[in-house]
């Protein structure tokens, strides 16, 4: 579909593209990973690329990591050259830092299986369709972004108000988690559990056993709707 290739961000080796890999595989649309949990450098420029996607991560936005200044002048590129984004968790935190607006700590910490609402305007049902009001997402975070100036929030939560927002209408960042796969979730809960018993007075966190327990039930339908998105932002691909 495109000459070039979408470039990917991995902050964490627990966190990759999943789904959204799977999607851009079964599009014909190239990839390449950037590893920078493993030192591997940030491009300077957006510009060889057909669209920039960042995954999740369980460092704060506001981390003085070494990759944190580059990846931020990477996505501010981004939008001078109209190269479109998207922005998974901590990815979408970063968007909202590179726009303009602050990440801060949500009211309470999300872990599990939590229902979010799509915003009823023109912008959302761009994105989404004309038949989606909501679904049942995946979440785990502890911060959240605010909206940057000129973007359109597409989708809302209970706990976590700003789950998804779109600026130029072809940035896409997302709070909570649509990429997720089975692998993933198993590895999250492996290595997550004494955090999710250190928050389980959070109404929003869930115990191990509910989310595992619904993972296959719950999976099928979240990546459906991640492909609503997924299929509306390659459409603004360079080409």
């Amino acid at each position: 579909m495109s000459a070039k290739a979408v470039a990917v961000f991995r902050f964490s080796d627990t966190e990759g593209p999943g789904h959204f890999a799977t999607f851009l595989d079964a599009n014909h649309i190239a990839w390449k990973l950037y590893k920078l949990d493993d030192g591997e450098a940030v491009p300077r420029s957006s510009e060889p690329f057909a669209g920039l996607a960042f995954m999740g991560g369980p460092m704060s936005a506001n981390d003085p990591t070494p990759w944190n200044q580059p990846v931020l002048d990477l996505m501010r590129d981004a939008v001078a050259r109209k190269v479109p984004m998207i922005g998974h968790c901590l990815g979408g935190q970063m968007m909202s830092r590179a726009l303009g607006a602050e990440v801060t700590r949500n009211p309470v910490k999300e872990i599990g299986w939590n229902p979010v609402r799509v915003d009823d305007t023109p912008a959302a049902r761009k994105w989404f369709g004309e038949d989606l009001a909501g679904f049942i997402t995946f979440q785990w975070h502890g911060d959240t972004f605010a909206l940057p100036r000129g973007a359109q929030r597409i989708l809302t939560g209970g706990y976590c108000a700003n789950q998804a927002y779109v600026y130029d209408e072809r940035h896409l960042a997302l709070q909570c988690h649509v990429e997720m796969t089975p692998a993933m979730i198993e590895s999250w809960v492996a290595s997550g559990a004494g955090e999710i018993e250190a928050n389980r007075t959070s109404p929003a966190v869930q115990p191990v056993s509910r989310i595992t327990g619904e993972m296959d039930a719950r999976l099928p339908d979240l990546s459906r709707n991640a492909e609503r998105l997924y299929r509306h932002w390659i459409t603004n691909l360079k080409r």
